[in-house]
């Protein structure tokens, strides 16, 4: 859950207590489908475009071996383009000047300029964190002037602390603060002054504001005293001075098999995100990224589980928009250790060897790439900057498929075989992209490997992935498409209501022949149907149900039927019903980071009586379930609520209203549903 402060010489990571308590001595085995796994590739859902800073990770002061020479051609041979100083939460005890990290330890060489020095021999930007709990406004503004002003470095990124939410507020105490006050509220105040000093020398920097993470403690959790939870309280008060959020994700599991299914978390995850920017920053909203600037897989990270996790999880953040994703981390050093998959894992957070011992057992000699390391190498070799994610998708959950489209009009696939013992045929389907024959440009990690193999092998359409693989292709079209008009611009949404919504984008460059009409298209997991054409840059889609969520892409095709690529996604969320006979209103009242209370208040808005009522909703993730129920008769059959009257409460006379209510419990993003039917009547959402 989160890195931890270390008072010793020796690299080590301290993690909550899921992590810790896990150690894994097996994985069960599973059986692989004698019938092909069907992959489906579609360019015709575009989702977001590889950032230049996407492939990152840590570094820390305490690491010895911060910015050798070695390990900067290591990470530069990995394509890391970012790199995170001074290192997790030593960040809230650092102070630059002295290079010093009270109660903690400081490598020799491990200084501001020698790190900077590192990442230009890397070819990385770096993002520092200012010492929030034990620095000031001024500490950092100084920082920015010696970094950009006098030494002319161009630092961009700057993070406001660490993991400031772990400073005792919500109970856990990891994060030094010495704030008198805790709360996210003093949180966001001092962000603001931090924001205006360091602006002040330098108004070009990026400031990153530090948020919960989804359904990761201890987001939704409201603190004794405060209004509104952690990000809720931070944006309401910061929003207007910030340019990026930072989120850290350490995934609570089961086991290894249950890690590697956590990634299908993240579309959730950074929806929930963006809306709580949204409902703070208003029309900055689009402005403001979001950064993951630490993740681990937290078990097994020194194999093949690592890697696996690794790659499934940068290209999902990726995918989604997110412009950095940052390893925890280059060195940590030796932990619990076991053996995964018929191979030692050392227990250690880093990416690179650090040499250390647990016991009797010691690591590989220093430097020596870990499976992770290997993944990012692949990462990075997979989706460029600049190259646009496309929907992938597949049959076999222990199966999963990435893919981007470049501007050169190649396409590159991503596989990843989650199955530790069985190899798995697939077949892949494209839609909007026909491969030439030749055999792909192949790239393959496997169980063990110490190095990613490349060749060519199989063909476009079909392909072998071993046990625990990860597996890219490189394809070049069947044929070199000239002259096609160029993607339309970012759509955007406006009078979005319970069941239309008016989708406008900038036109589209035209290509060899002038620009004929526009398509709009929905994406349905990596299918899409056409909801509209048009000769215009606007169309209004009809007949969209209430309460549900789209993602929509638009591509032109000009006069001689050459089609564009997919514009960037949007998303939107439509409504309900202005007016109905009914009303609804779900509030949270109560959580627990995987739990809440709720009320539900039902209204007869209509102009007759009701005697009897059915309740109907669908929650929007597969994660979330009713545990217990009052007031009503609950019951749930996969993601749809059915709630019935009793005989206290079924009359209802126009005006009238009834209050019930249940224990909700999520293992994942929790999105509250939004749209509600009683005795089949759309109702209006309050």
């Amino acid at each position: 859950m989160s890195t931890l402060r270390i008072a010793r010489p020796a690299i080590a990571l301290l993690t909550g207590a899921a992590v810790a308590a896990q150690v894994l001595t097996g994985v069960p085995a599973a059986t692989a489908d004698t019938a092909p796994v069907n992959v489906t590739v579609n360019t015709r859902a575009g989702l977001a475009a590889a950032s230049d800073t996407a492939v990152g990770t840590n570094h820390a002061i305490w690491d010895s071996n911060l910015g050798t020479n070695e390990t900067a051609d290591l990470l530069k041979a990995a394509g890391v383009k970012m790199l995170r100083y001074p290192g997790g939460s030593y960040s809230d005890i650092y102070h630059w000047k002295t290079h010093t990290a009270p109660g903690g330890y400081v490598a020799p060489d491990t200084d501001f300029d020698t790190f900077i020095s590192g990442a230009k021999r890397t070819g990385a930007q770096p993002i520092v964190i200012a010492n929030y709990g034990t620095g000031t406004a001024q500490e950092a503004a100084d920082w920015v002037e010696y970094a950009n002003v006098t030494k002319k470095y161009g630092v961009k990124y700057w993070e406001i602390g660490n993991e400031n939410y772990g400073n005792g507020h919500y109970g856990a105490d990891w994060e030094a603060d010495d704030h008198a006050d805790k709360s996210p509220a003093e949180y966001a105040r001092n962000l603001v002054q931090y924001s205006d000093a360091m602006k002040a020398v330098d108004p070009t920097i990026k400031i990153g504001a530090v948020l919960t993470t989804p359904a990761n403690w201890p987001d939704g959790i409201v603190a004794a005293g405060d209004q509104a939870t952690w990000n809720d309280t931070v944006l309401s008060i910061a929003a207007s001075k910030i340019d990026f959020v930072i989120l850290h994700w350490y995934p609570p599991y089961n086991d290894v098999a249950d890690v590697l299914t956590k990634t299908a978390h993240i579309p959730d995850m950074i929806y929930l995100v963006r809306k709580q920017i949204a409902k703070h920053a208003g029309a900055r909203a689009g402005d403001i990224g979001i950064a993951v600037t630490e993740i681990n897989s937290g078990i097994a990270p020194n194999t093949q589980p690592g890697a696996l996790f690794a790659a499934d999880a940068y290209a999902g953040f990726m995918e989604q928009g997110v412009f950095t994703v940052d390893w925890w981390n280059v060195h940590n050093g030796a932990g619990t250790i076991s053996t995964v998959a018929g191979h030692t894992d050392y227990g250690d957070f880093g990416m690179l060897s650090s040499g250390t011992c647990s016991g009797d057992t010691c690591e590989p000699p220093l430097n020596t790439p870990f499976a992770p390391y290997h993944a990012l190498t692949m990462v990075s070799a997979f989706a460029r900057p600049g190259d646009r994610f496309v929907r992938a998708a597949t049959d076999e959950p222990l199966v999963v498929a990435h893919a981007a489209r470049r501007p050169n009009g190649d396409l590159a696939v991503l596989l990843i075989n989650r199955d530790p013992d069985g190899e798995h045929q697939v077949e892949i389907g494209y839609a909007g992209f026909t491969p030439a024959a030749a055999a792909p440009t192949v790239q393959t990690l496997t169980n063990g490997a110490t190095s990613v193999s490349t060749g060519h092998a199989g063909t476009a359409t079909t392909q072998t992935l071993p046990p625990y693989s990860l597996t890219t292709l490189v394809l070049h079209p069947a044929s070199a498409t000239t002259g096609a008009p160029a993607a339309p611009g970012q759509p955007t949404a406006s009078g979005v209501t319970d069941k239309t919504a008016t989708i406008s984008w900038p036109a589209a460059a035209p290509g060899a022949s002038p620009v004929a009409k526009y398509e709009i298209h929905r994406q349905n997991g990596a299918v899409t149907e056409q909801l509209g054409e048009t000769p215009g840059t606007s169309f209004t889609v009809r007949n969209l149900v209430p309460g549900a969520r789209y993602t929509v892409n638009v591509v032109a095709r000009d006069t001689a039927g050459r089609v564009s690529w997919a514009s960037a996604p949007l998303t939107f969320t439509t409504g309900t019903p202005d007016e109905s006979s009914c009303a609804v209103r779900l509030t949270d009242t109560s959580d627990w980071g995987n739990g809440f209370v709720a009320t539900v208040d039902v209204t007869n808005t209509g102009t007759a009586a009701v005697d009897g009522w059915t309740l109907h909703f669908t929650w929007p993730t597969g994660w979330q379930t009713v545990s217990s129920g009052w007031s009503a008769n609950w019951t749930q059959n996969g993601t749809a609520v059915n709630v019935t009257s009793t005989p206290d409460n079924g009359k209802l006379a126009p005006g009238a209203s009834t209050s019930i209510g249940f224990v909700g419990a999520y293992s994942g993003p929790n999105i509250l549903p939004t749209a509600f039917t009683l005795n089949g009547t759309p109702c209006t959402a309050q």
